[in-house]
């Protein structure tokens, strides 16, 4: 296994770009060797509290080190103190590199003629591979005749495509093959590069914008009240962003790149906003998938990394936003349209039976995996289009509000007297929150009578949405659901239906069951 050595401290310029979390720029590069098969035998790093442009007398600083693979840093003392201490273990490290035991260095924002000269002038006698950023530093490192495979300045890069460029260099200097580590923003999973399909999530996409639509309903419904009318344009303004808030954060997750994900996916979305939420989501996938792509070729070929970071966010974002323009946006809008219209025709042909089987179907869709994927995306579709949606107000009263009542049954007449302590914090998340319907999930499952019930109730809910011709949104409390709706009264009303429903018959259910024992009688 090739050992790799890193050097250097957390800079001036490379302080505001990620230099400020030594245990974040100092992890990415070890997740980054561990995906090469490459071991981080030392680190001699130097993380202080403020910028090295403007040091003062009060600036703290701590070492951090590698010990038995982990990642450990001193208290942190005065620079001067801090310094003492790097240059003794950059000695070490020396003897180290003359051992033999040091295949390559990475240095970022290093100190060649004081704290770091001993490994500095090692790596030069021993032909030592080095790769890193710091123009200044590097430039002298270079001077000094050490064998530098790859050098850049910092402005523009981030922890990750410091890293990634880092070991794709090394990697290439020692014949071997390494696929940069992403880590999806919609799991928790590390994911290889080479699996970009495997981070494109629409449910992780719809999820992560909601506030971002809640944002815009809690505006219209402020714009209602007559002494804010004016907040009307901002409900448009906000509309209008909403493509561009998708398009940020499906770009950012499918690049994995943070920052320059972020670039790709505004410059995507806002040329994509004619298209809508549908343009902006497909737009900011294009975008991340060609910030993916157009880094790692950066790199292969060597382009220093402010230029491969530009190429990265500002390129692919430009290009995938021009596609977007002139391609997708007028497909996307002919869609989102579209989808509208099939609401809307099947409310006018009978708002009721619409209604009821929204209702009737939206348990089994989230119990089956199938919400996030297909309600989800055209209650925001609705939402993008007037601020509330039909669906919405159907999830609010047959997932949230029946989900309320069936915690609140196990709460006033339980099955069992635990199930109560159960039944507390999920009913009060539905209430509160207007979310986390699964907490009903403990009851349902357990019995049938509450499942069919809840899917009932749903029922029942949903006709009277449909009735009522009532339009809202979930994910708000419960409380302020019906200021966000366009008939408040008959969303109230609704959503009592819905939670009463799930009440009565889950409280029937529990007493069908219920067969008490002794120390089990419900107080």
């Amino acid at each position: 296994m090739k050992k790799i050595a890193v050097i250097g401290s957390s800079g001036g310029n490379l302080y505001s770009l990620g230099g400020k979390n030594p245990q974040k720029l100092l992890g990415e590069i070890m997740t980054q060797a561990d995906s090469a098969g490459v071991e981080v035998n030392h680190i001699v790093f130097i993380g202080a509290n403020d910028s090295m442009d403007s040091i003062k007398a009060s600036t703290k600083a701590a070492l951090y080190e590698i010990s038995y693979g982990e990642l450990i840093n001193s208290e942190y003392l005065s620079l001067t103190d801090t310094n003492k201490l790097a240059e003794k273990a950059d000695k070490l490290l020396a003897k180290s590199i003359m051992n033999g035991n040091v295949d390559g260095i990475v240095v970022m924002s290093a100190d060649p003629k004081g704290v770091n000269a001993a490994s500095v002038k090692a790596a030069s006698e021993m032909k030592v591979p080095i790769v890193g950023t710091g123009g200044t530093s590097m430039a002298f490192i270079q001077s000094l005749g050490c064998k530098v495979i790859s050098a850049s300045g910092t402005t523009g890069t981030t922890n990750r495509t410091r890293a990634i460029a880092a070991l794709t260099s090394l990697s290439k200097k020692f014949g071997i093959k390494y696929r940069p580590i992403i880590k999806s923003s919609s799991s928790n999973e590390n994911v290889a590069s080479s699996t970009i399909r495997s981070r494109i999530s629409i449910r992780g996409i719809m999820l992560a914008s909601i506030p971002g639509f809640i944002a815009m309903a809690l505006v219209l419904a402020a714009s209602q009240i007559p002494f804010l009318s004016d907040l009307g344009s901002i409900f448009n303004i906000l509309i209008g962003a909403l493509p561009v808030v998708v398009a940020v954060i499906a770009a950012k997750q499918v690049s994995g790149l943070d920052e320059v994900g972020i670039v790709a996916g505004v410059l995507a979305g806002v040329l994509s906003v004619d298209g809508g939420i549908i343009g902006g989501i497909l737009s900011g996938i294009l975008a991340g998938v060609l910030a993916a792509i157009f880094i790692q070729k950066a790199i292969e070929w060597k382009i220093p990394g402010t230029t491969a970071n530009i190429i990265a966010g500002g390129i692919a974002g430009l290009f995938a936003g021009l596609i977007g323009y002139f391609l997708i946006a007028p497909v996307a809008l002919f869609l989102g349209d579209g989808v509208r219209f099939l609401i809307d025709e099947a409310i006018l042909f009978s708002p009721a039976l619409a209604g009821l089987i929204a209702g009737l179907l939206i348990w089994p869709a989230i119990m089956g995996g199938v919400y996030h994927a297909a309600i989800l995306p055209i209650v925001l579709i609705e939402m993008e289009a007037e601020g509330m949606s039909f669906l919405g107000a159907v999830d609010m009263v047959g997932l949230v509000m029946v989900s309320a009542g069936i915690t609140l049954a196990n709460i006033i007449w339980p099955r069992k007297k635990e199930d109560r302590s159960i039944a507390v914090p999920g009913f009060a998340m539905n209430v509160g929150f207007g979310t986390f319907v699964e907490a009903a999930y403990p009851f349902m499952f357990s019995n049938k009578i509450v499942m069919f019930g809840a899917i009932a109730a749903s029922g029942i809910g949903g006709l009277f949405v449909g009735i009522l011709g009532v339009k809202g949104t979930a994910y708000v409390p419960a409380f302020i659901g019906p200021a966000l709706s366009n008939n408040p009264w008959g969303f109230a009303l609704s959503m009592v239906i819905g939670l009463g429903a799930a009440l009565v018959i889950t409280m029937l259910a529990n007493r069908i069951h219920f067969k008490p024992k002794k120390g089990d009688e419900i107080s």
